[in-house]
């Protein structure tokens, strides 16, 4: 058994997380349930800024707020340091509401609309990641009508691809984001940009892959990165401030996932940047790092109740819960692998093996295939580990099901942060309209 953060076994044989019981939190929040343990959360926030710190370079940690964007989430980002990255006005909006100041906003995307454009002008976020041609123009346009200028980075796709520990080197990148170093449509965009008034070139930005266990591949993309830099100066007289390396940075799910130190990720950056931009006589840019996943991921622990059971003698034995896809899609999207343990009865040996299956009616709803358990019971809870990023994220109402509380745990303090669906909710935006009030069978 893999315990993060501050989790551990009590003195009951139950699974503790910030200092409570989770079989307390059960009872009082109900199931399925979103635990965050923010001791954890707060360390690795700290962490990227105390390695930065160390390298004695400019730097800003953006918490990449797709992994999980709630207002509680911006507002620990805000008293650490951080930045934060949005997506869309939703993220946007999120960041605002929680009083996230603005100038350390950044907003990436591959479409974002004009609304969310103008949105973005007129609470005066610090950055524009801009994604393609068709942006720059739109960007610009509309900056202009409202006076303003505005600081962007340029997001290049530099050939290097880099997911655990493979990462490769291609001329030509297949991808719906960025420019693409390759074909010269970087250099393009860049040339593009200084013809438009509103639009203050920052730097590039590149993203070279998720959930990455390897050093080798960040390395790869700074000597990518730096030689655009150089020839970009030489050639357009154009000197990057700013070089955002993204994110990607891998954590432990399960058993053989086996992600470096935060210090070693940041560490082989900033000393491949020092090298790469002193050999070439080059001002050192100030870094940015996206961290998501690594910043909440193993922070996070979703808790179920155990409901029914169907034993195929032969074949497997299913054990059922009362959440799945709905609040944790990444088995089914993705064959995402986890974790899980009974947390009520945490030091009792294995029996049997089952397979954790969902509530949705759905074949594919399924969280652990063939996990090693206690004999379970119905209205025993199970915790599955490293469910906090992109499971809240990206939960759905699948089935008209009602989306988990979140909660934070910090020295034996439980604070709702996100209140659980209500059945209200569910339909609190549905419409019939009135030609559908009355059945036309009705006389």
């Amino acid at each position: 058994m893999y315990l993060h953060g501050t989790s551990k076994i009590n003195a009951n044989g139950h699974l503790e997380i910030g200092g409570k019981d989770v079989t307390d939190l059960a009872k009082e929040f109900g199931t399925p349930l979103y635990i965050v343990d923010e001791a954890l959360v707060r360390q690795r926030a700290s962490e990227y800024v105390e390695a930065f710190k160390a390298s004695g370079l400019k730097f800003q940690v953006a918490y990449a707020s797709k992994a999980f964007s709630v207002m509680a989430m911006c507002a620990i980002a805000e008293q650490e340091g951080l930045s934060l990255d949005v997506v869309s006005d939703g993220e946007l909006f999120t960041a605002l509401q929680a009083g996230f100041p603005v100038e350390r906003i950044h907003f990436h995307g591959n479409n974002k609309t004009p609304d969310e454009i103008n949105m973005a002008l007129d609470a005066g976020i610090g950055c524009f990641v801009v994604d393609n041609f068709d942006e720059l123009a739109l960007l610009n346009a509309l900056a202009g009508d409202k006076g303003k200028k505005v600081n962007i980075l340029l997001r290049i796709t530099p050939g290097v691809e880099a997911h655990t520990h493979d990462y490769i080197s291609t001329g030509q990148q297949d991808s719906k984001f960025g420019f693409d170093l390759g074909n010269g449509a970087a250099k393009q965009a860049i040339e593009e940009a200084l013809k438009l008034d509103n639009l203050v070139i920052l730097g590039v930005h590149s993203h070279i892959g998720s959930q990455i266990f390897e050093v080798e591949g960040f390395r790869m993309a700074v000597d990518k990165v730096a030689q655009f830099a150089v020839s970009i100066r030489e050639e357009l007289n154009l000197t990057f401030k700013v070089i955002n390396l993204g994110g990607g940075f891998g954590i432990r799910y399960v058993e053989g996932d086996t992600p470096l130190p935060v210090s070693e990720y940041v560490g082989a950056i900033t000393d491949a940047i020092k090298t790469n931009f002193a050999n070439a006589d080059f001002p050192l840019p100030e870094i940015w790092v996206e961290p998501g996943r690594s910043m909440v991921g193993d922070a996070g622990t979703t808790l179920y109740t155990v409901g029914t059971s169907k034993n195929i003698p032969g074949v497997r034995k299913y054990l059922a819960v009362d959440g799945g896809m709905t609040d944790n899609p990444r088995p089914a999207l993705y064959q995402s692998r986890y974790e899980a343990i009974l947390a009520n009865r945490a030091n009792e040996s294995a029996e049997e093996t089952v397979s954790i299956a969902g509530k949705c009616c759905e074949s594919g709803d399924m969280l652990i295939w063939d996990l090693e358990l206690p004999k379970a019971e119905s209205g025993d809870l199970l915790a599955v580990f490293c469910t906090g990023a992109y499971n809240y994220a990206m939960a759905s109402n699948y089935n008209r099901i009602r989306r988990p509380a979140v909660v934070f745990v910090k020295d034996g303090e439980a604070d709702l942060v996100v209140k659980r669906e209500s059945l209200d909710n569910i339909v609190c935006n549905d419409v019939i309209p009135a030609r559908l009030q009355k059945s036309p069978l009705a006389k």
